[in-house]
């Protein structure tokens, strides 16, 4: 298998920043929803109270000379804009979807979540994927690698206490096995300096520490057990942070599982600059996967549409959006509660970059972020807003 990516994003560039300002330029959607936020930005106006002074004072007059006035320009991107807004993630049933992101059918849908690591999915899309169980979809959540490289030592230890705790309440004696497995834990993690490697024994702890948290905010998100699938693709598993290459083994891991699922959603990551490249290559393998289903002609493919989330370590710019999913505050709350759930994850994690904020608070305020800016182009004033972009295979 040639591993070879031939899709793409739909992500429309912006050459430079502001190139409106450097004289005409060839206008695009993207380009025309990237001035409006900016002149309304600069004028403290709406998208519907910007006039014609106010593109002729700011270097934006060629857009009057293609469109004829303010207004004309204003209504063209506030429906846009207004479109990408949505209650329903996977479609409202019964309703005209002409103008609205999703399809109406098929309903419910069966929707497959690929999360690089164990919170990815409730860090980016937490609200969304409650939303989507409310509605009655099918969801289900792929965690692609063990996440194991990030968790602290000293939740091994907290968890070798409990197990000797759980088994003295029980009154059950400590088999030689695991007294002797729990004195070399100690010993290795004693003994451990900067920079050495963990044991497999240790990492496959790690890794059973992050699937029981995935597994808690699953069911606090309503995910059924049989619908939480645990890839542990084989390129993360180096021990370090740099990973081993991406292989045919790691696509076809993935490939299985469309093809058992059987998607008319998929969600996968977008925000592919995350500091140790491991999204990147998770999103490569879903892709890489998807390339061999079209090659196969596989049918679920011709109703499958496929979105891709940001939120831990960037948000999408205002003129790439094309859906986003309005959060109510109790909503926020519940995402919360579910990011709590990975509790290793919290202020002791090996990897939060150089961003002092925890995990948690980092999508709050990206989703507030997002939704305040909406708010002051003209729209409802949301508590919090996630966002997707549709991608899209080509030939």
């Amino acid at each position: 298998m040639r591993l070879n990516l031939s899709s793409q994003i739909n992500i429309a560039p912006v050459h430079g920043e502001n190139p409106w300002l450097k004289g005409d330029i060839e206008w695009t959607p993207g380009l025309l929803r990237s001035a409006l936020a900016w002149l309304s930005e600069k004028t403290g106006k709406s998208i519907l109270k910007l006039t014609d002074k106010d593109y002729k004072d700011n270097s934006l007059g060629q857009l009057l000379d293609i469109y004829g006035s303010a207004y004309d320009v204003n209504i063209r991107v506030f429906n846009d804009l207004q479109h990408t807004i949505t209650g329903w993630p996977g479609g409202k049933p019964n309703a005209d979807d002409s103008d609205r992101p999703e399809r109406a059918l098929p309903f419910p849908k069966r929707v497959l979540v690929f999360s690089p690591h164990p919170d990815d999915d409730v860090i980016s899309m937490g609200g969304t994927i409650q939303r989507l169980r409310r509605h009655g979809h099918d969801v289900h959540v792929a965690y692609e690698t063990s996440g194991n490289i990030a968790v602290n030592d000293e939740e091994v230890v907290r968890y070798m206490h409990f197990i000797n705790g759980f088994k003295e309440i029980l009154k059950e004696e400590r088999d030689s096995f695991t007294t002797e497995k729990y004195r070399a834990f100690r010993q290795f993690l004693r003994d451990k300096k900067e920079g050495d490697s963990d044991t497999r024994d240790i990492l496959s702890v790690k890794g059973l520490i992050r699937r029981v948290e995935a597994r808690s905010a699953c069911a606090y998100s309503g995910i059924p057990k049989p619908n939480i699938h645990f890839l542990d693709l084989p390129f993360y598993e180096s021990g370090k942070i740099e990973k081993l290459p991406m292989t045919e083994t790691d696509v076809n891991i993935v490939k299985a599982l469309l093809d058992s699922v059987k998607p008319h959603q998929i969600y996968v990551a977008g925000d592919l600059a995350d500091p140790h490249g491991t999204h990147r290559k998770c999103t490569d393998a879903v892709l890489a996967a998807i390339d061999e289903a079209r090659k196969e002609s596989a049918a679920w493919l011709a109703d499958c549409r496929i979105w891709m989330y940001r939120g831990a370590w960037a948000e999408w710019d205002i003129e790439n959006i094309q859906m986003a999913v309005p959060l109510s505050p109790e909503e926020l709350r519940c995402k919360r509660n579910a990011i709590l759930r990975h509790s290793s994850q919290m202020e002791f994690a090996p990897f939060l970059g150089n961003d002092s904020r925890l995990f948690w608070q980092r999508a709050e305020d990206r989703n507030r972020a997002t939704a305040d800016l909406y708010h002051r182009l003209g729209f409802a004033d949301y508590e919090a807003m996630e966002a997707f972009v549709e991608y899209i295979p080509i030939d």
